[in-house]
């Protein structure tokens, strides 16, 4: 196995599907900003869900973000990221399909939208850890 290995698009799309928490990027004001967030990821999108405040109110201005999510263990690690456009659901229909899926809450508060993330763009790579070669081979 290489050091770092770039991943295909099933390949992220599978880490993505098995990842609960990963972190939302977008820019507030001109300024990148992170949130660390619970999400579900399936067919093309990410879901997550949000309580009144910054995230809500940028995504409603600016709904082009990225999120990110990785893990590892002591020998490898990954990371994948997506990025597309980000838009709170408001109809009946789909408000009701996003009930169903598996998405709840970690902090116990209120968080009563829901936001899908259509995803235009996904890149991944995996990673190898290991010793830091050395700087001046002899």
């Amino acid at each position: 196995m290489d050091e770092i290995t770039v991943l295909d698009e099933d390949q992220c799309w599978n880490l993505l599907s098995e990842a609960v928490f990963g972190r939302l990027a977008l820019s507030i004001d001109g300024e990148p900003e992170i949130f660390p967030i619970n999400a579900y990821a399936a067919d093309g999108k990410i879901y997550f869900r949000s309580a009144e405040g910054t995230k809500l109110s940028e995504i409603a201005v600016n709904g082009r973000v990225a999120f990110e999510t990785d893990g590892f263990t002591s020998k490898v690690g990954w990371s994948v990221v997506a990025k597309g456009q980000a838009r709170i659901l408001t109809g009946t229909r789909e408000i009701q399909e996003a009930d169903k899926l598996p998405l709840t809450p970690w902090v116990p508060t209120l968080k009563m939208n829901y936001i899908v993330l259509d995803v235009s763009e996904i890149t991944g790579r995996r990673f190898r850890f290991g010793p830091e070669p050395d700087r001046y081979p002899v």
